[in-house]
């Protein structure tokens, strides 16, 4: 009996893989196929020259990579994109982005998702890691696009318990959506707009219905010397306190974590990550980067990121990639450390830990699912290739992504998005932008004191 069609077989390939000890390698003239969302084999491309498919892709002269994953972002800000610019954080939040923010609905939240899904898209980002406000308008994005998503509500204990209570509500009610592609997070905001109350009431609700929780923390410097000064701890030592170490935790940042921050974080065994998303370190001046090296000396996964793109002013997750890279060597000065293969594997495995994904996605590998981009090196960027993961790593860029593959569905090919129509969402979005950006009234949703 002849096998079933496939749903997609993708061929002659460079595939990014695995082997057994996680070390990148590369494997030439290869063949994907995918069935049911996920992929049933990476062979050569002359064992499949025969089977029949529902749909193929001729990937010569392309690089397949497993989908890049935004461990940490606020994916509706796209529309402030350079609306808070040259300010030191503290200005960035009071003066502009809390006020700003005090205006946000349901309705500018859409739009601004679905650009910034097309962005991510457009840039190699099968799933991201979302921690904002309004998150049922996101969900409803990434459900009609087809992107992958890690969701969060964002609270601060300023709102009361409704606050706390609506994150939860969010969590369970989209848990498993978009046909499995969404999980959910609990999202308080940070150790300093969350009171220890309602930290240890997150930890307790994450235990009790298994959720992860997903929160800023040590972003800064600054904050761990303000909380040892008014607490005798760090930020770490505040999570630690309340449980949250003893959840499934996403720490965005931590550029503020110190040495006394290791020995809590090794207990946790893996079930704490941290998110890195290093242009905005550079953008803000902090004089700290995330210590990605100690981090995983006490086998802490450490994820890409961009944050929001307020912040970064974009979501290239690419370039947050070559940066880590970049700074790692700076701050350790050590050219030989985070070499191209360990930012891939940081990119790849340790991002799809970070967002708890670890056994689903993160690999070209069968029984993993069909999150899968292209990356086009025929361009004079990146030619020649001498070193294949130095290439994609420094050489490449978000732009020469020219496929990308979620759960087996194509939602871009040869450069062309398939589920978002763009300039309809930007023109949606323009209309809206007066009313958003107004900052006449003088509210603050909150106020940043660290």
């Amino acid at each position: 009996m002849s096998p079933a069609p496939a749903d997609l077989i993708i061929t002659g390939c460079t595939a990014l893989v695995h082997d057994d000890q996680e070390r990148i390698g590369f494997r030439e003239d290869a063949a994907i196929v995918v069935r049911d969302r996920v992929i049933d084999t990476v062979t050569g491309s002359a064992a499949v020259r025969g089977l029949p498919a529902a749909e193929r892709l001729d990937a010569r002269g392309q690089v397949a990579m497993p989908g890049l994953i935004n461990c940490h972002t606020h994916a509706p800000m796209v529309a402030l994109r350079g609306l808070a610019e040259d300010l030191p954080t503290e200005e960035w939040f009071n003066d502009v982005v809390w006020p700003v923010e005090s205006n946000l609905t349901e309705q500018d939240v859409a739009p601004a998702a679905r650009l910034a899904c097309a962005e991510m898209i457009r840039g190699g980002v099968t799933c991201f890691a979302d921690h904002y406000f309004a998150m049922d308008a996101v969900a409803a994005v990434v459900a009609e696009c087809g992107i992958r998503a890690h969701l969060g509500e964002a609270y601060f204990s300023s709102q009361g318990t409704e606050g706390r209570e609506k994150s939860l509500e969010f969590a369970l009610r989209h848990r498993g959506g978009a046909d499995g592609r969404i999980t959910t997070a609990l999202a308080p905001h940070a150790p300093y707009t969350v009171t220890d109350d309602d930290l240890a009431a997150t930890a307790e609700l994450a235990r009790t219905h298994g959720l992860p929780v997903h929160i800023h923390a040590a972003e800064n410097r600054d904050q761990t010397e303000t909380s040892l000064a008014r607490h005798g701890m760090t930020p770490i030592g505040v999570l630690e306190r309340t449980g949250l170490l003893d959840t499934g935790l996403l720490i965005a940042h931590g550029t503020g974590i110190v040495e006394g921050d290791l020995p809590l974080l090794e207990r946790t065994q893996g079930r704490t990550a941290v998110a890195t998303a290093p242009r905005g370190y550079l953008r803000f001046g902090w004089p700290t980067t995330t210590p990605v090296r100690a981090l995983r000396s006490v086998g802490v996964p450490v994820g890409l990121a961009t944050d929001g793109a307020a912040s970064n002013n974009s979501l290239d997750v690419w370039e947050s990639m070559t940066l880590t890279s970049l700074m790692q060597k700076s701050a350790e000065g050590d050219a030989r450390w985070l070499t191209s293969r360990q930012a891939l594997h940081h990119a790849t495995l340790q991002s799809a830990r970070a967002v708890g994904l670890g056994d689903r996605v993160g690999a070209l590998a069968p029984g993993r699912r069909a999150d899968i981009v292209l990356v086009d090196l025929t361009g004079p960027h990146t030619q020649p290739v001498h070193d294949l993961a130095a290439t994609l790593v420094h050489s490449a860029r978000s732009s020469d992504v020219r496929t990308t593959v979620v759960d087996g569905r194509i939602l871009m090919r040869d450069r062309e998005l398939l589920t978002i129509d763009v300039p309809t969402v930007v023109g949606e979005l323009a209309e809206r932008l007066p009313a958003l950006v107004d900052r006449s009234h003088g509210k603050r949703i909150q106020e940043y004191t660290t």
